[in-house]
């Protein structure tokens, strides 16, 4: 199956929101199973970081990009080793009562 035609089999299947297995196959993107392995595939080897960091980089250059809109999603960036733990709350929970067994 052409690279093409599986990417938008994939893009179907997450714009519509469909299961994979649900994927017509008379739209000619292949089997959802086909297109679904080819995702993790890519994801794997982390095609669409690539490509995301070559976008922006081009809309970058051409000054299609308003950097002072930008905000930074925790989803992408990593934690800080070492960054200090939470304080531990005290529980809610009720406690027994001192004269029980």
């Amino acid at each position: 199956m052409a690279d093409r035609l599986c990417l938008q089999g994939i893009l179907y299947v997450l714009c519509t929101d469909i299961a994979w297995q649900l994927l017509p196959p008379e739209l000619g993107f292949g089997s959802g199973q086909t297109c679904w392995r080819r995702l993790e595939r890519w994801q794997q080897a982390e095609i669409f970081d690539h490509l995301h960091r070559l976008l922006l980089a081009e809309l970058n250059a051409a000054g299609r990009l308003d950097w002072s809109r930008a905000c930074p999603d925790g989803s992408h960036i990593r934690a800080k080793k070492g960054a200090p733990t939470p304080v531990p709350r005290r529980s809610t929970g009720g406690r027994r009562a001192a004269n029980t067994i």
